[in-house]
């Protein structure tokens, strides 16, 4: 099995393994932590997270020039190019000490009416350990970066799954033993340490990597400024569409509103998970596609295939969580919680069409067309925060929730008009190919759920499971004989039986 496809398989490893330690842990960490200070844990966590953007989009840079280097065989290129990023990430970690001390010296201003005096300290401290974690977290994470160009994805993937099942287990002691928010700030920095060491020393001892300074190229740093400033906008476009609702809502609100509406948004993104280890794989054959100069139609056809196992999975999810979610929450972490259920539903929603189309990102950065999209997603983003917080004024999280989802809607819309545009993209084909029949597997899943509900009414973990396990095995089911094609059952039946 090729390289690609183990990293695929440990990709999902993680993002199961991920998804279930947060669904089993939180409610833990909440009941050990409490309502506020899981909410100030999640709120300085998001505020620090903006800081870490000024990645610039590095890491997907060195993915990219490290594969082109190595295709071109070109060894003195490959290590003066690592050699100069090094140096640049050097610049960004003082950057981020520089911006840290600058915020930490106005924590006060910002949350003097959401936070007590307490909580306040205790942010504090939080943050001078994030901010230390942060800048050297940037330049550590090149090495993963430099194992993916190098086509290696096993040895970091396995890396992260041993520090999530580490790191659980430690949660677990920590918490147990009378640990604090604090506490769990230093693990998590810990652990980026222990990580950085084991990927830098797999990078130099088994890819026998060299970082060597050449020469001051700057065409080569405006080269690599030109390609990773876009990537750089689209991990703004992120942060802030996930982390700024917990922030503004901090600063509007309470902790306790931030850690309710916090659920939410882990719930949805959890959701777009299950889509990133296929699309986080693909670049290469995006770039394969350019490349070639391959038409439209090809593209489209190659956005339907990748994006039909991402759909079938997000399907799963989305049924179940849409019928069960607010059961599932009232026995996770509480009453308290349930607002999060309808938080994350529309998340959901929203974001399966996007993330069904992944590809097509991939082609626009492989044809270096990325530009455009990073600014309708900069744009679209703001439109959608900026509403969110002044409806957050008035009707708390839901207003930032409708604002984001606002943002999300424009989005989805415009970036179908962009692909048309750049590379032809079969829009009405793709979404007959790909929903037409799933639409339909859906109605009946959720006929079959409904069932469910008013057979199984009781609110207990059996019950629970016993309800996910009939639906899901409905689905998968149906899903076979409705959505595959014959080749498709043939490969199923080979692959089950053989």
């Amino acid at each position: 099995m090729s390289q690609l496809k183990k990293g695929a398989i440990l990709s999902y490893v993680t993002i199961v393994l991920t998804n279930i330690v947060g669904l089993v842990l939180t409610p833990f960490i909440i009941e050990k932590l409490g309502d506020a200070e899981y909410g100030l844990y999640t709120l300085i966590g998001a505020f620090v997270g903006y800081i870490s953007v000024l990645d610039f989009g590095l890491n997907n840079t060195i993915v990219r020039f490290v594969a082109k280097y190595r295709a071109e065989k070109d060894k003195r290129a490959e290590e003066n190019f690592l050699g100069t990023t090094m140096l640049i990430y050097g610049i960004i970690s003082l950057v981020v000490l520089f911006f840290g001390v600058l915020l930490y010296f106005n924590l006060d201003s910002i949350f003097s009416s959401s936070l007590t005096n307490t909580e306040l300290e205790k942010a504090k401290v939080m943050f001078v350990i994030l901010i230390f974690n942060l800048a050297i977290t940037l330049p550590g994470g090149a090495f993963a970066a430099i194992c993916s160009g190098y086509e290696h994805f096993v040895f970091p993937r396995a890396v992260n799954i041993g520090r999530y099942i580490f790191r659980s287990l430690m949660v677990v002691g920590l918490l147990m033993y009378g640990g604090d928010a604090v506490g769990l700030v230093i693990l998590d920095t810990i652990m980026n340490i222990l990580v950085i060491s084991l990927n830098s020393f797999y990078v130099f001892k088994k890819l026998k990597v060299k970082f060597k300074f050449f020469q001051t190229e700057l065409v080569l740093v405006k080269e690599i400024f030109s390609y990773s400033i876009w990537i750089f906008v689209f991990a703004v476009v992120q942060m802030f569409q996930w982390r700024s609702g917990q922030v503004i809502l901090g600063v509007v609100t309470d902790t306790t509103t931030v850690a309710i509406y916090a659920i939410g948004i882990m719930l949805g993104t959890y959701y777009g998970a299950f889509a990133s280890a296929i699309n986080s794989v693909v670049l290469p054959k995006a770039t394969k596609m350019v490349v070639n100069s391959e038409t439209g139609e090809s593209i489209t056809n190659m956005m339907v295939k990748i994006g039909k196992p991402i759909l079938l999975v997000l399907g799963l999810v989305l049924i179940n969580f849409s019928l069960f979610g607010k059961k599932f929450i009232y026995l996770w972490v509480g009453d308290t919680y349930k607002e999060a259920w309808f938080i994350a539903v529309m998340i959901m929603l929203l974001m399966t069409v996007p993330l069904t189309q992944g590809f097509g990102n991939s082609i626009l950065e492989a044809d270096n067309k990325i530009r455009g999209k990073a600014l309708l997603n900069l744009i679209t983003m703001a439109l959608g925060v900026l509403v969110g917080y002044f409806l957050a004024k008035d009707i708390g999280m839901n207003g930032m929730l409708y604002g984001i989802l606002l943002g999300l809607f424009v989005n989805m819309i415009i970036t179908n008009i962009y692909y048309v545009h750049f590379f032809n993209f079969k829009v009405i084909y793709f979404f007959k190919k790909l929903y037409a029949k799933f639409v339909f597997i859906l109605l009946i899943s959720l006929i079959l759920g409904l069932m469910l509900n008013y057979v199984f009414k009781d609110i207990t973990w059996m019950y629970f499971f016993v309800k996910v396990t009939l639906l899901s095995i409905t689905y998968v089911y149906i899903v076979y004989l409705v959505f595959l094609n014959v080749e498709e059952r043939k490969n199923v039946k080979k692959r089950l039986f053989k």
